[in-house]
């Protein structure tokens, strides 16, 4: 069960009391907000916060640039062109405020997007709960073997029941030994602070995180992109999901010029000019080392 009860009283608390408000507001936000959305096998992710629109980034943009936006016919038009000479100002006028749910492993993934606003729940203070994420089976892969930080094939049959043993009952051990050290049964019992060093890295934890509509979309880029790791891509993707509905003319640009287009080297570019021509390129010829090449075909490819 991702949320408590408690958790899910206060959620339902919160939508039974809308608040009327002068503040611009999204339809599409509010129906998300404080609704949580489950990912992985303990974990979600919700909306407890925003502020802004897209009519908000076009206000911006027409501030700082004053009559020089007058030529563009929409609000959508505008966004799209911000979006596309990577004008980042008029973003970081929505920000966006998530409960979020998961694994250790995953937060430390995430914590490495320093742009955000950031509070989490303190084993220093509080006992953390005996919630662990498994991988379901088709995500229990080998290492792969081209690619050092990355999965090859699933593993199957004795394999992939010995590894999921194994992950089982060593974080149901850890966690034993945890609430055998901070027991106070007659015993001073070992600090939460010290006792925490215990755990494995696919406990539960929670945050709130703060950041940006500029940054969100650069998290997104990364972390919703198909070679993301699978743990954090699925968190992404539920992000995204909101995000489509909270802003939808930037999100639609942000999918049309970051997470479908391409970013090319000048030597890229000059290969494409020549295939134009029709002229035969090599990666001898094109300048690039092999590993820029096999990236550039798959960017043809794609």
């Amino acid at each position: 069960m991702p949320l408590t009860p408690e958790q899910i009283a206060e959620i339902e608390a919160q939508r039974a009391n809308p608040q009327q408000t002068l503040r611009a507001v999204s339809s599409g936000m509010e129906a998300h907000l404080y609704r949580p959305y489950e990912v992985l096998d303990h974990g979600f992710i919700r909306v407890v916060d925003y502020m802004g629109d897209d009519a908000a980034i076009c206000q911006a943009a027409r501030v700082s640039y004053g009559r020089g936006t007058k030529s563009v016919q929409n609000d959508a038009g505008l966004i799209r062109y911000l979006m596309r000479h990577w004008h980042s100002t008029p973003f970081e006028m929505c920000e966006i405020k998530l409960h979020v749910k998961l694994p250790v492993f995953v937060a430390r993934q995430w914590i490495r997007h320093r742009t955000a606003n950031v509070n989490e729940y303190s084993a220093r203070y509080s006992i953390l709960d005996r919630e662990f994420y498994i991988p379901a089976p088709d995500q229990l892969a080998a290492q792969s073997v081209v690619n050092n930080q990355g999965r090859g094939a699933a593993l199957q049959g004795e394999e992939a029941a010995r590894v999921l043993e194994i992950l089982k009952s060593d974080s149901n051990r850890a966690y034993d030994n945890y609430e055998a050290m901070i027991s106070d049964e007659g015993q001073q019992g070992l600090a939460r602070e010290l006792a925490r060093m215990n755990l494995p890295a696919n406990i539960y934890t929670q945050w709130y995180w703060k950041v940006d509509l500029h940054n969100l979309f650069h998290f997104l880029r990364l972390r919703a992109d198909m070679h993301a790791q699978y743990e954090i891509r699925i968190y992404a993707d539920a992000i995204c999901k909101v995000v489509a509905d909270w802003v939808p003319a930037a999100y639609s640009a942000f999918e049309d010029y970051r997470m479908g287009g391409e970013n090319l080297s000048g030597k890229a570019m000059e290969c494409i000019r020549l295939m134009l021509k029709g002229q035969e390129v090599t990666q001898e010829t094109s300048g690039m080392s092999k590993g820029e090449w096999r990236e550039f075909q798959g960017q043809l490819e794609r």
